[in-house]
Parts: C-alpha cells; sequence; structure tokens
C-alpha cells in the first residue's frame, strides 16, 4: 500500500502541467516503490518497525516529486508518517485535525533561536511522566523544504504557534552527500527524523533510519554513475542483520 509521501507525490504530479525533470538525476525509468531505476531497486530492504512516535511532513511544493527528497525514507521506516502539502493561504483541514488528534503532543521541529525562548524545549517527556504529556504519543511536525523555504513556511503557518519548538542539538555533521548545504548544521529530513527518533527513546527505529539512508545514498550514486551495487558492504549488512542497540 502506498505511503503518505508517495501519495501526496501522485496527487502533486496529477496537477502538473508539464512532467517533473529532476535537475543533475538520471533520466531513465524509475521504480514505483523506491524511485530508484529497477537495476537498483531497494524495495526488497524497506524495514517493518513499529514506532509509538510518529512523523508529520510538511513539504514544499516541489519537495514530493524529488527522487534525492528523504522525508520518502521516513514514510518507509515509521509506520505513522504523514505528509501534506504547504499553502500559504490556506492549511489542508486534515492537517489541522491531525493536529488537533488528542492521541498526539505535536512538537515543531525548528532551531530555536527564531522563537521567544519560552517556546523551545530540548527533550521529550515520556508519556504518563508527572510533568510530561500525560501519555500522549510525540509527532514530530518536520517542515520538508529548502532552508529558505522551511523558514518562510515557519513563519507563515500560524497553525503551529501553539506547539512547542523541538530545537535539535546534534553532536556530528550531516552525512547526507546527494544535495549540497552551505552550511554544515543543516541535516536532511531523514536525519533530522532520525535524531527525533532517538529522543523518543525509539532507538531502533533512529538507527534503522540512519542505515536506510546510507543504503539509498550507495543504490542512488550507484545508479547515476552506472556502477554495481555492492551488497555486502556495512550499510547493507547492517540494515539486513538489524544489528542495532535496544538501549
Amino acid at each position: 500500500m502506498p505511503h503518505a509521501v508517495s501519495r501526496l507525490r501522485a496527487a502533486r504530479l496529477a496537477r502538473s502541467a508539464k512532467p517533473f525533470l529532476a535537475r543533475g538525476g538520471f533520466k531513465r525509468e524509475r521504480c514505483a516503490g523506491c524511485r530508484l531505476v529497477p537495476s537498483h531497486c531497494m524495495c526488497a530492504l524497506r524495514p517493518s518497525l513499529t514506532t509509538r512516535a510518529g512523523v508529520c511532513l510538511i513539504m514544499a511544493d516541489i519537495e514530493p516529486l524529488k527522487p534525492t527528497n528523504t522525508g520518502w525514507l521516513v514514510a518507509d521506516v515509521v509506520p505513522d508518517t504523514f505528509a501534506f502539502g504547504w499553502s500559504r493561504t490556506q492549511a489542508d483541514p486534515a492537517l489541522l485535525a491531525l493536529l488537533a488528534d488528542p492521541q498526539w503532543q505535536p512538537y515543531v521541529v525548528f532551531p530555536g533561536q527564531y522563537v521567544a525562548p519560552e517556546r523551545v524545549v530540548h527533550t521529550v517527556q515520556p508519556p504518563g511522566s508527572l510533568h510530561g504529556d500525560g501519555g500522549k504519543r510525540p509527532l514530530f511536525i518536520l517542515l520538508d523544504a529548502t532552508w529558505t523555504e522551511a523558514r518562510k513556511m515557519f513563519r507563515r503557518s500560524p497553525y503551529l504557534d501553539p506547539f512547542p519548538v523541538l530545537s535539535l542539538e546534534p553532536e556530528q555533521a550531516s552525512q547526507y552527500t546527494l544535495r549540497r548545504s552551505g552550511r554544515d548544521d543543516h541535516f536532511c529530513t531523514s536525519e533530522v527524523a532520525a535524531l527525533c527518533m532517538h529522543l523518543a527513546g525509539e532507538r531502533i527505529a533512529g538507527q534503522t533510519l540512519e542505515a536506510y539512508l546510507a543504503v539509498f545514498t550507495h543504490h542512488y550514486l550507484r545508479a547515476k554513475n552506472q556502477q554495481p551495487i555492492a551488497w555486502e558492504d556495512p550499510a547493507h549488512q547492517r540494515l539486513r542483520e538489524g544489528r542495532f542497540r535496544a538501549g
């Protein structure tokens, strides 16, 4: 069954007046399940996990169409991943309904220096804690866009104002190489989701996302350069065997 990002991509393609051509990507046929050429398909490696935490992706207009988009990987790994297109003029009613759902405690994931200090948090309260969220499940809201777009989306989405802003403090630089950023503190969507999963105590999901991104990057670059896949490299082995620390 197609996940949320796949469905959003299909809806965006249906509205397109002309085909989307990814800049710098390969122009061959792509697998509908992983967006890679069939010879480098990684659908068989898609993990099957159960998580308590969820992810809400609010995506810039053409982000679902980009073959390098890693929100797709998040939807592959985290079962409760929701995806919505962003609009400056009107929020999707389904998005507003999700944010109002009492089972979830939303956290807007964004750098803390852009909001009032009293709104910023650096940790996720465990469900049922005395001063926590009353047992609600954490829902991480990620603005899936370029940095310039994400800042605009953050400023112009007043429906996000009631929620705490989770400001991440990663200990290492981004490992994402499929797109370039001028800043070392910028992370791709999948990396941000992995950090959030670790904060929520979902270590297996966080580590799976890390390995899955490494495998996707390998497949994408090998396809682009018309090279065979190294199926026995450490990233593939780690993903297949699930050699992750539970604690």
